[in-house]
């Protein structure tokens, strides 16, 4: 009975072991459909699209109770000629004030000029190359081509040069080295020693340390100079005048330095004998003839080697430049190469877009320069009286003075602006005004005053904006609140993106971009690629509440990113409860 029961048991645990692992196996599979998708990083796209962006800065205030503003010079300088007199009514743009402008004249000019040329190099750019420009470009890759044959040539000339130096120097050198042996190694003044060693005898005496060392430098420099002469007359018989260009430049630098082995060998035996003589001539001993007799064979020695040696490094010499010479052909010929195949093509893109942007940087400069000519008359900014001109013709007159004060009827509006915003705002730019108290009511104005001294609250600087109204509305009263957004700058036809698409690193701006084509996503509104995009630099303009302007680095129609959506990462709280697995 017992067993039975036992068995009952553990057929119980296994049923439950097998539900448990059925239904893992069953929330896993669930959990993968559920939690799978959302791993894919989601690109929001966007094209770069020309357009017309505008740029403006936002403000608060209220409607001022007076309607007097000073109207100021942004310019100094003597004032050449007044317009109207105290009391007199003006109209917008009137002129009040002359100021000498000669200067801001000459700037205007300059601007022009500047202009005109960057059009023209962007003309010319533009331009396909005439046919006298290929033909000079043809014609210096011609001679390039030419010059490296010459290099070439002359590198020839120099093998043969070359080898006929090695072989007239071997004519010699077997001369040389013999006679070197018969003057040290045999016994022509004494028959009992060589000759090497009687004339070391004969200063030993008296100098024998100096005798050991020019003995042993005789013996060494001679051996050297007997073992590479050897060598290299095993090699020069192997090599013919049609041998290799390597094999030949090998035997001419080898002799040369066999030249010089031989020159110095020659050199010390000479300067030993020379030694020796001024012993015994300082010690009253008369030197056979014979001695005389080793010295002019050695002279003769000397000059011969010299001759080969100064002849071998010559040729030396012009083998190196003309290698030189046509490495440097190689380069001029690529550089020429590409040069003519630049001009055949054209113009270079970025070459054309940093012209254009050089264009559009003189057309900048101009508008600046004819907007600083301008502030050179001072103008009403709005009708009304003229209540007072505070200078007269002759007087000199400063930045920010106030010219003349103005009344007008129309309302004016004051707000307060930061010391960074207000450096923004310029006399005469254009503004929208809206009230709290009237809902539905929006007027235009523009900018006739900015304070030049600005406020300090709480360690904050804030400068007064004075805003007269365009038109006059007799529901807007003094004192209400109102809101004004100055309108800083306006562009057409730009190149604009969203501002969500523009990133910053450092000073510089980037956008990321994909190089090759994406594919959509099943599941949301986007694109998905296995590769993440990359930065492309870009040069930004002007930018508003929505877009931002691109100078340069994106090309109409192209697509950035202008949102990322990443993977959702989901941890979901499972709970298995199994009854009966562990006891039943």
């Amino acid at each position: 009975m017992l067993k039975k029961i036992i068995k009952f048991i553990i057929k119980r645990k296994i049923v439950s072991l097998i539900i448990a692992l059925a239904v893992l196996g069953g929330g896993y599979g669930i959990y993968s459909l559920v939690f799978k998708k959302g791993e894919e990083t989601v690109y929001i796209l966007a094209r770069a699209e020309k357009g017309t962006i505008t740029a403006s800065i936002s403000g608060t205030g209220q409607i001022s109770a007076f309607n007097q503003i000073d109207v100021k010079s942004k310019v100094s300088g003597d004032v050449i000629f007044v317009a109207v007199a105290n009391g007199q009514e003006v109209k917008t743009g009137d002129l009040l004030l002359q100021i000498g402008s000669r200067d801001a004249q000459k700037a205007v000019r300059d601007a022009q000029t500047n202009l005109d040329s960057a059009k023209l190099a962007l003309e010319k750019l533009k331009k396909p190359a005439d046919t006298l420009s290929i033909l000079q470009a043809e014609n210096a890759l011609a001679q390039a081509k030419e010059s490296k044959r010459k290099a070439e040539n002359d590198l020839q000339k120099a093998y043969d040069d070359g080898f006929n130096a090695v072989s007239n120097a071997f004519l010699d050198f077997p001369t040389i080295i013999t006679g070197l042996e018969d003057i040290l190694y045999k016994s022509t003044i004494s028959v009992s020693q060589w000759n090497i060693d009687w004339y070391a005898s004969q200063s030993s005496t008296w100098e024998q340390q100096k005798t050991d060392t020019y003995k042993i430098g005789v013996n060494q420099a001679y051996t050297l100079a007997r073992q590479q002469y050897n060598k290299n007359f095993e090699n020069y018989k192997a090599v013919s005048r049609t041998s290799d260009a390597q094999t030949l430049e090998s035997l001419i630098m080898e002799t040369y330095g066999t030249a010089k082995t031989i020159a110095d060998a020659v050199k010390t035996s000479n300067n030993f004998i020379d030694f020796v003589k001024d012993v015994m001539t300082l010690h009253s001993i008369t030197a056979p003839s014979t001695v005389a007799a080793h010295q002019s064979s050695l002279n003769t020695y000397t000059s011969k080697a010299n001759s080969h040696l100064l002849n071998l490094l010559a040729i030396k010499q012009t083998i190196e430049d003309s290698k030189t010479a046509i490495a440097n052909a190689d380069r001029t010929i690529a550089e020429k190469i590409e040069s003519l195949a630049k001009l055949k093509a054209g113009a270079d893109e970025l070459d054309i877009q940093a012209q254009e942007l050089a264009v559009q940087q003189k057309e900048n400069a101009l508008l600046d320069a004819k907007e600083n000519l301008n502030d050179y008359s001072i103008r009403a900014p709005f009708d009304g009286i003229a209540a007072k001109i505070n200078f007269k013709q002759g007087d000199t007159i400063s930045v920010n003075s106030a010219a003349a004060t103005m009344v007008t009827t129309y309302h004016i509006a004051e707000i307060s602006l930061n010391e960074i915003d207000a450096a923004k705002i310029k006399t005469g730019q254009k503004a929208v005004l809206t009230f709290d108290a009237i809902p539905d009511l929006s007027v235009n104005g523009e900018v006739s005053e900015i304070d030049t001294i600005g406020e300090i609250s709480f360690g904050v600087v804030s400068y007064t904006v004075k805003i007269i109204f365009d038109s006059q509305e007799e529901l807007i009263k003094p004192g209400m609140s109102m809101s004004a957004s100055i309108i800083t700058d306006t562009k057409q036809d730009v190149l604009i993106i969203p501002n969500s698409a523009v990133k910053s690193q450092g000073d510089s701006h980037y956008v990321e971009i994909f190089d090759g084509p994406l594919a959509s996503s099943r599941d949301r509104q986007g694109f998905v690629s296995d590769k993440a995009p990359r930065k492309q630099k870009v040069e930004i303009g002007i930018a508003s509440d929505e877009f931002t302007e691109i100078i340069f680095g994106l090309n109409e129609g192209e697509r950035v990113v202008a949102r990322t959506i990443f993977p959702v990462s989901a941890k979901p709280q499972t709970s298995l409860s199994i009854a009966g697995f562990i006891s039943d």
